[in-house]
């Protein structure tokens, strides 16, 4: 049986005063049936537009989809009319977006903005897709559920307008969730709160996950997969144990390098990576990374690296990727 999901080649561009941002840039990944595969960068690297694409809301003018395919059980969703992926939104693939307080609508209460997918999506009548919504609000862990379905967005916790977040997108019972930076906007505790929720929630009804994040501490616990992105390209991939263990791209390692860590001294100072992400409307010719590289040869400064088998599952897009096999201990152990 092949992925679920399976992106080829993707790219989506930004017309701007400035010139041509290549967000995504070729990117290519894929998603098995009950799997969670995690897509990782610093900001701007073209995480959210990829998913974004995926679900056909990148907004035109200025962006737009060039090239490449998005196959979502066997249907490139590229070449599907405005009415095709309407329906398929929320009943087959749902997305929970970075800040729940922007994502909800203020004027809305909750019962109503969890109601609307069950009635437009499943048919469901009033009734019906009130009592579903209760159910739906309870599963997330919101206590005291029905009190809370005639309340407003404003009279949630940060924490809880997640849950209901995570509710609407399970509402449908889709095969996939896209979950864009789900825990950014909350406090350490409340995170970790919610990505046990979607951990338990995925493995409970066999959904698809792929999660969007900086926050290397969710990708070891939680993925079982990871793709690491850079300047719109994907640039490591492989298995969670794989990327952590054996990082085989300078970028990972000075990612992996930049995490605090609980088995070193406490005095010990962090590695960042030197430098600042590149201007996409200005990339260097070569490798995107090689000005912040410590392990740049003469070749990268002209010669784009392709993404190469360096053992099993896992790739990585480098030239000096087989000089880097050198183990790399989780931060979740």
């Amino acid at each position: 049986m092949g992925p679920l999901l399976e992106v080829r080649d993707l790219r989506t561009h930004f017309a701007t005063a400035e010139g041509l941002i290549r967000a995504v840039d070729g990117v290519s990944y894929d998603v098995r049936e009950g799997e969670i595969v995690a897509l990782v960068g610093e900001s701007g690297c073209g995480k959210s537009v990829s998913a974004l694409s995926i679900m056909r809301l990148i907004p035109k003018p200025p962006g737009r989809i060039v090239g490449g395919e998005v196959l979502f059980a066997g249907r490139d969703l590229l070449t599907l009319d405005d009415e095709q992926m309407r329906r398929l939104r929320g009943r087959e693939i749902a997305m929970i977006f970075q800040e729940p307080m922007t994502s909800l609508n203020p004027v809305l209460t909750i019962g109503r903005q969890l109601t609307e997918t069950l009635e437009v999506h499943l048919g469901l009548g009033k009734t019906e897709a009130a009592r579903r919504a209760i159910e739906l609000l309870g599963l997330v862990g919101i206590p005291d559920p029905e009190r809370r379905l005639p309340q407003y967005p404003h009279q949630f916790s940060g924490g809880m307008r997640q849950r209901v977040m995570i509710a609407m997108a399970l509402s449908c019972r889709p095969r996939l969730i896209l979950a864009d930076e789900p825990t950014t906007a909350l406090d350490v505790t409340i995170q970790a709160q919610i990505l046990e929720l979607l951990k338990d929630l995925s493995q409970r009804f066999g959904v698809a996950m792929l999660i969007i994040t900086h926050n290397l501490g969710v990708v070891a616990r939680y993925a079982d997969r990871v793709n690491v992105m850079y300047a719109g390209k994907v640039i490591e991939r492989g298995t969670a144990r794989e990327i952590y263990h054996d990082p085989r791209h300078p970028y990972t390692l000075g990612l992996l390098r930049s995490v605090p860590r609980l088995d070193v001294p406490r005095k010990a100072k962090l590695d960042p990576i030197e430098g600042q992400p590149p201007d996409l409307v200005r990339l260097p010719p070569g490798c995107a990374f090689a000005p912040r590289c410590k392990f740049a040869i003469p070749r990268c400064a002209h010669d784009v690296p392709p993404l190469l088998p360096v053992g099993g599952e896992h790739l990585s897009a480098c030239w000096v990727a087989e000089s880097l096999a050198s183990p790399v201990v989780s931060p979740a152990t």
